[in-house]
């Protein structure tokens, strides 16, 4: 699962977040890299989680990604709720990709990059959660 370089911006990776005390996440999730690869912070990564289960009021720091298609069992939800309040820093040891199978002993990794507007969207979120819905007209 652990990863060994740093995910691109935008790239939905699969984030073990066991370990952590609730009301923390403490499970697996799929997540999205939302910072670039810093050189003096090594084997670190902010991700924002996702979640398939809509909050019970949606707040400006949730919003929809739509995937299509779907990716791998069991992350194949097409419709995946941003949890722009819950950032992370994590290390790569906690982030993977999601995979399909086998091709000649080697996993058949599903790599798949947000698109600028749907990373603009999720940025909108997390600056929400944070409490500076002010920068946002600056994305």
């Amino acid at each position: 699962m652990a990863l060994k370089i740093h995910p691109a911006l935008g790239t939905i990776v699969i984030c073990d977040f066991a370990g952590l005390r609730e009301p923390e996440i403490t499970k697996r999730r799929l997540a999205v890299v939302i910072s670039p690869h810093i050189r003096i912070r090594p084997n670190l990564c902010t991700v924002i989680p996702f979640s398939t289960t809509a909050p019970p009021i949606a707040r400006d720091y949730h919003c929809t990604i739509q995937i299509d298609p779907p990716l791998p069992k069991p992350y194949d939800s097409p419709l995946q709720w941003v949890k722009g309040d819950l950032l992370y820093t994590v290390s790569l040891a906690r982030l993977g990709l999601p995979f399909d199978g086998k091709t000649d002993g080697s996993r058949n990794y599903d790599i798949r990059i947000l698109t600028v507007a749907e990373l603009i969207r999720v940025r909108k979120c997390m600056l929400h959660g944070l409490g500076l819905a002010q920068l946002t007209h600056h994305l």
